[in-house]
């Protein structure tokens, strides 16, 4: 199944901003975008598949496994393997969900993985109060894309 960046893109109109996520943590990022959401700008995170998630590799891995075998397949919780959906479910979590005001910030969000060539001409923006280098010293981290592939997802 191909998206065509084109048209989703077309959906936010030309004011949006889009954010390089590489380096980042994910929870940190992710409440600074659902903030910004929710005071009405619309966001694009291009490559979601580096964030980084913080701490030790197994016990990351596991956390992230015992979500994905949570519930039936038949009734749910589903749990998403792509890298791009987890990034957007971290962010769905930081947002008051079960209000309209929430749901509408969520859909000015898009996230995707790598650089759609729609977006390459276009200046990125880091966020320094989620950087990895700026905020950790830790050396202990694991990338969305090792979880996803830990999880079964076969990247491209």
């Amino acid at each position: 199944m191909s998206i065509s960046v084109e048209r989703v893109i077309k959906t936010l109109g030309d004011d949006f901003v889009v954010i390089d996520a590489e380096n980042h943590v994910l929870g940190r990022l992710s409440s600074i975008i659902a903030k910004r959401l929710l005071n009405g700008e619309k966001i694009v995170v291009v490559n979601a598949e580096r964030a980084v998630v913080t701490g030790d590799k197994y016990m990351v891995f596991a956390r992230y496994k015992e979500k994905y075998d949570r519930g039936s397949k038949e009734k749910g919780p589903y749990f998403p393997r792509h890298p791009e959906k987890i990034f957007k479910r971290t962010v769905r979590g930081m947002l008051p969900w079960k209000s309209r005001r929430g749901r509408e910030a969520f859909r000015r969000l898009r996230v995707f993985v790598s650089v759609p060539k729609e977006l390459e001409g276009r200046e990125f923006v880091t966020v320094d109060d989620a950087l990895l280098s700026k905020i950790s010293k830790t050396e202990k981290y694991v990338s969305l894309e090792e979880i996803s592939r830990y999880l079964g997802y076969e990247m491209k």
